[in-house]
């Protein structure tokens, strides 16, 4: 059987595997060093250039891949409170939220179109610095047994929403970048081909 990338071999008083907080901190990384080789090799005319699949231009998009690894600072304490509390009451959260589903994709159209005017190219960069150093030393802070806990999501905000433990929330702006970077058409963008 496999082992996902996240636990290591080890015990937990949950008889869990451990999380391997080193894996995520790795992706929480690359992404970081990808957002700065995507915004090094980008012009003014790339950055303006519709992306593919979302409404959003190309800069656009890159500061909502940011935003996800800020997002997560915030989604840090709710996780902790709510995965302490009777199960219906995570339930209950998700399904509420599940009801503001198209409110929420206009708000974080908007909110992302806005706030790529403030954090542009030339400062989101040093952003997603500030706010990956910053999760990666809650990380390391974070009791073993609480990074296991978690609460639903609500599914119709993310295709990544669901059960998530706070491990699952630590990965999440990683997976984000990921997939977001496939719908940039900036050329640094591309899926590199192997050479021959």
């Amino acid at each position: 059987m496999s082992r996902s990338p996240e636990t290591v071999p080890g015990a937990t008083p949950a008889g869990e595997s451990l999380v391997d907080r080193l894996a995520i901190a790795r992706e929480m990384d690359a992404a970081r060093a990808s957002l700065h080789e995507l915004l090094a090799g980008a012009d003014a005319a790339d950055l303006r250039r519709p992306s593919d699949g979302t409404r959003w231009t190309n800069e656009q998009l890159l500061f909502h891949m940011v935003f996800g690894f800020h997002v997560v600072r915030v989604l840090l304490p709710l996780v902790r409170l709510v995965s302490r509390l009777p199960a219906p009451v995570g339930r209950g959260w998700a399904a509420l939220l599940n009801f503001t589903t198209r409110p929420f994709h206009v708000i974080n159209y908007w909110g992302s179109v806005a706030a790529a005017r403030v954090f542009d190219h030339a400062r989101m960069g040093s952003l997603a610095d500030r706010t990956t150093a910053a999760l990666k030393r809650q990380l390391d802070r974070e009791p073993e047994e609480a990074l296991h806990r978690g609460m639903p999501f609500p599914t119709g905000w993310d295709p990544y929403f669901g059960f998530m433990s706070l491990a699952d929330v630590y990965r999440y702006p990683a997976r984000h970048f990921e997939h977001h970077r496939r719908q940039l058409t900036l050329a640094a963008a591309a899926p590199k081909r192997p050479a021959g």
